[in-house]
Parts: structure tokens; C-alpha cells; sequence
């Protein structure tokens, strides 16, 4: 069997390498477009950095090393540009020679991956991306001539911030230029707010809800009216699928954009399948066709098409879309959809944000964090969930990614035995914690209200009451609450006024106690959700929720 695959990176050589592995006799031609195959992309910006100091490191594999173990007849510099699916053939163009040529096919893999899209308004301004090794190599240069560099990053996305970060640890100056009116937008805004906090605070000039618009010299003007200092533009608005050989070939394209494929990587011709960034995934909430460009799943369905052509396929698992980034000391996890999705699709929905410290708080050097999950109001399914914070972060979003795979409820977390010592986790781990907030909802022993729902609740008539102490509420709270303090509740049921009411404390624990004693008293009472630390942050970014309920 002759099998070619388009593309080198990721999805394309996890499926040439798995394809050697299941069978010795076939041949198996890769063409790579550009001029590196199998190369590290998820550490370039570290490279930049400095954090990875060796350029070697981020070269996995060569076509030499490739054909010396794995027999794969690797041809780098030449690009795929047609596919004839009557003649089961592909012409080849060579980029360094213009010299063309036909392959024939018995199989073919499309894992051309995606292309960036521009976040300039205008072609002229000379952007790089942070996609290739070719890329890395023209960043580093610039820098390496520039005394005091500074750089514009367009796209406050995965590859922005790591970007970011990255150019701030080699001393850049850096403005981060956001088109819309927030960064990071697989976060709920509310969960965004210290990110935003966390750049600003490293010196980055974040401008939100502005796009560059020309450049002169060794700046950039922008949509606000003003022109700020750039040695280097990187552009990381974003990318697309890749789909113009699959369009010339008369494949079918998903809802999403992207290629589409069956649960065994085929395409819409048994004979091509396709796999990495330029393909739909199913997503595992509504099972619906999703983009998903990351790493992990493009060498997954790399593996399985092998084994699909191989003879042994096995269906895809739908996308949870997990990922996770670090800046300044901050870890952004996320998975599955966030409040806006559900409120655009018209999803009913329950929230829980809880504020818990990675381990035991009284061993040395514990480290907080803000999760929020996403629950399904009918059946207690997970539906997506956002941590933002130190230490510990990435186990627990790997919980609940596991737990939305598997099925899992919500108030199932309650049940999960995880590892537990002081330095790791709290006897009551914080996935436990969330689960039992989310246990108290579906059973109602708890009702809550989110932070964003709170001016419209009090607009009604209902009065918010700060069960927090006279100290911290002194320290900040919310305008126009009465502060009657948790241990003082039970001998002041008096002063209470016979209206629904809101409770809240600093994190929600607090006032989940005050709400069910006075809900045992006679009162109609809901919890504000996350209490007064999730209401400061969202009311940082509160005109953004009101454009996305909107």
C-alpha cells in the first residue's frame, strides 16, 4: 500500500510514525511544506523567551532521522497543491525548484493544519506569526539587533499570552492589542479579570476593543488614535482551518470550516482522511462540529488514522477542547463551553464559582484559585468549567476534564477519592468542594445568584445583606448592602426586612450557611454566587457580559 500525508507536524507524523509501526511493507511518503518536520511549535514563544536556551531542542526529528528509523520517505520544501480523486493522485510542486510532479495514492492523509488570520485592518503592516521555526528564527533576530526592544502583540489568545510573557522575560516593552473588549476569551469575563490584572501589573499596555491600523517606521498606529513603539509585530489573532486542498478536492467542509470526518478520520472519500488543526472534531456538549487546534488531539487522531488504514479503526471520543496556558505566575485552564456559549445557544444552565487554596491552608506556601464550573440545570452534567491561579490548577482541570468524558454529574464529585496529603490538596479537595456546591443546587438546598444577575435581583426589591465581619466590610463591599455578620445572624433575625434577600461573603462558604439558616427561619434567600470576590471581579468587566447577553 503507497499512503501520502500532507504534513509533517503533529497529526501528519504521528500517523506516518503509527503507520510504520503497523506495517513494514508500505510505502509512505510525507510532504512538508515547509522546511522543518516534527518540530516542537507548543515551545516556540519558550524559545524566544529564553527559557529553552538550545534552538536543537526544538528539533524532534529530521528527515534523515525519520527515514533511518521509521523508513519514511520525508520531503520537506515541496507543497501538495492539487488532488486528483478519479486518478488517485497528487501533484507535488518542489518550493525551492518550481520543479512539478504526480504521486500516485493508495491512501491520503490531509494534515495541513491551519493558517493564521490577520488582526491587522491593513496588508501593509509586517506582521510575523509564532507558528514555524522560521518564524522563531526571525523574532530572535530582531530582538538580537535592538538594545531596548519593543514589540505589538495582536491577540490576547494561547499563543498571544505565551508570546507575551515571553518577550517581557527578555526585557521587551510590549502592547497587547486586543480587538475585542476582552482578553483571553475562552474565560467568562469575570474569570478574566486577573489575567488582565496580572499583564497590567507586569507592565504590558493593554488596549482592549482596538485593531492595529497602519504602520510607519518602528510603530504602530491604532484604531484609538494613538501610534505606539514596535521593533517587531506578532500576530496571534488567531487561526483557520486550512481546507484549500479538501475544497479542491470536493470534500465535504463541516458546519465548523473545518474538513469534515467520521468517527474514523475518513473524509467524505473513504480513500482520504485528515486529521490536526484544519479538521472538525465533535464536541462533547451538544455534539455538534468544532474547532479544537490543539497539540494533544491532533497526534491523537493522528494515531487512530493510522490504525483506521491499518484495518483497526476505533471511533474518535468527542472534544472536550481542554487547554491550559501560564502568564506571570497565573495558570488559565479551561474545558468544555463557558457561560457565553450557553447564554447564545439558549442552554439552561446552573453556575458555581468557588475560591479554594491548592492545599491544606495551613501548610506552608498555599496558593488560591478561582473556578468556575458550568452545569446542565436538567441532568447535572458538566458542561465546562475555568480555573485561574497558582499551584495546582492543571491537576484539577484534568479531573474535570476526565469527569466530563466519562459522563460524570456534577454532584459526582462529591464522590471522586483523590490523592490527599497537606503540601497536595485539603482533605476535602477542591474538586470535592466544587462538587458539593453543585450537590446543594441540584437538590436546592442551596439557590444562587450570579454576580451579573445581582442589579436586576435588587432592582426587584431584593436587599443584599454582607454576612461578612464589620472588619471586612469595612475593607470593601458592596454599595447599599447591610452588613449583619454569620455569627451574629441568629439574634438579629429582627433587623431583617421581610423581602427576598441576597446573602454573600467573601467566597460563597459563608453566606451558603447564612442563606440556609435564614431559609429555615421563614426568609426567601439566595447565595451570591462566589460572593464578594467574584462580584469585585466581574464588575471590573461588566459591560462586556452585558454585549455578550446581548
Amino acid at each position: 500500500m503507497k499512503i501520502i500525508i500532507v504534513g509533517g507536524v503533529a497529526g501528519g507524523m504521528s500517523a506516518a510514525t503509527r503507520l510504520r509501526r503497523l506495517d513494514e511493507s508500505a510505502e509512505i511518503i510525507v510532504f512538508e511544506r515547509g522546511h522543518y518536520v516534527s518540530f516542537a511549535n507548543c515551545g516556540l514563544p519558550y524559545f524566544v523567551g529564553g527559557i529553552i536556551r538550545k534552538r536543537s531542542d526544538l528539533l524532534l526529528q529530521t528527515p534523515e532521522s525519520l527515514g533511518s528509523r521509521f523508513a519514511l520517505d520525508v520531503r520537506i520544501d515541496t507543497e501538495v497543491v492539487q488532488i486528483d480523486r478519479v486518478e488517485q493522485t497528487v501533484s507535488v510542486r518542489n518550493l525551492l525548484t518550481g520543479e512539478e510532479s504526480l504521486e500516485s495514492y493508495d491512501r491520503l492523509v490531509l494534515a495541513a493544519g491551519a493558517s493564521a488570520r490577520s488582526g491587522a485592518t491593513d496588508s501593509t503592516i509586517p506582521t510575523h506569526t509564532l507558528r514555524t521555526v522560521d518564524d522563531v528564527d526571525h523574532i530572535t533576530a530582531v530582538l538580537a539587533g535592538v538594545e531596548t526592544a519593543s514589540a505589538v502583540v495582536i491577540g490576547g489568545g494561547f499563543i498571544g499570552l505565551e508570546a507575551i510573557e515571553n518577550l517581557v522575560h527578555r526585557g521587551v516593552q510590549v502592547t497587547l492589542v486586543q480587538r475585542g473588549s476582552q482578553i483571553f476569551t475562552p474565560l467568562d469575563p469575570e474569570m478574566a479579570a486577573p489575567v488582565l490584572d496580572r499583564l497590567r501589573e507586569r507592565g504590558v499596555d493593554v488596549r482592549l476593543g482596538t485593531v492595529a491600523t497602519g504602520a510607519s517606521g518602528q510603530s504602530v498606529t491604532l484604531s484609538d488614535g494613538t501610534a505606539v513603539p514596535a521593533d517587531l509585530v506578532i500576530d496571534a489573532s488567531g487561526v483557520r482551518p486550512d481546507v484549500t486542498l479538501a475544497e479542491q478536492a470536493g470534500l465535504r467542509i463541516g458546519e465548523s470550516g473545518g474538513v469534515w470526518v467520521d468517527g474514523t478520520q475518513a473524509t467524505s472519500d473513504p480513500l482520504i482522511f485528515a486529521v490536526g488543526d484544519g479538521v472538525e472534531k465533535t464536541d462533547a456538549v451538544d455534539g455538534s462540529g468544532t474547532l479544537v487546534t490543539m497539540a494533544g488531539l491532533a497526534n491523537r487522531h493522528g494515531r487512530s488514522v493510522a490504525d483506521s488504514i491499518a484495518g483497526t479503526p476505533e471511533q474518535a471520543e468527542p472534544a472536550v477542547g481542554a487547554g491550559i496556558v501560564a502568564i506571570f505566575g497565573l495558570t488559565v485552564a479551561t474545558v468544555g463551553w463557558n457561560e457565553k456559549h450557553l447564554i447564545a445557544a439558549g442552554r439552561a444552565h446552573r453556575i458555581a464559582h468557588t475560591h479554594p487554596a491548592n492545599h491544606a491552608g495551613y501548610f506552608p506556601g498555599a496558593e488560591g484559585m478561582s473556578i468556575k464550573l458550568l452545569i446542565d440545570a436538567a441532568t447535572d452534567a458538566i458542561l465546562g468549567a475555568q480555573i485561574v491561579g497558582g499551584a495546582g490548577v492543571d491537576k484539577r482541570i484534568d479531573v474535570l476534564a476526565v469527569a466530563m468524558a466519562a459522563g460524570l454529574t456534577a454532584s459526582a464529585l462529591t464522590r471522586l477519592e483523590l490523592a490527599y496529603a497537606p503540601q497536595y490538596a485539603s482533605a476535602k479537595d477542591p474538586i470535592n468542594q466544587l462538587g458539593y456546591v453543585a450537590d446543594n443546587l441540584a437538590q436546592g438546598t442551596s439557590v444562587n445568584l450570579q454576580w451579573h444577575e445581582l442589579e436586576a435581583a435588587r432592582a426587584a426589591g431584593a436587599v443584599l445583606v454582607d454576612v461578612r465581619s464589620a472588619g471586612e466590610f469595612a475593607a470593601g463591599s458592596i454599595p447599599g448592602a447591610l452588613n449583619v455578620s454569620l455569627d451574629e445572624l441568629r439574634a438579629r433575625l429582627a433587623d431583617l426586612p421581610p423581602v427576598p434577600l441576597i446573602v454573600h461573603c467573601q467566597v460563597g462558604q459563608r453566606g451558603h450557611t447564612a442563606a440556609r439558616i435564614l431559609t429555615q427561619h421563614g426568609f426567601d434567600v439566595r447565595n451570591l454566587d462566589g460572593g464578594y470576590r467574584t462580584w469585585l471581579a466581574g464588575t471590573v468587566t461588566s459591560p462586556i457580559l452585558e454585549r455578550a447577553l446581548a
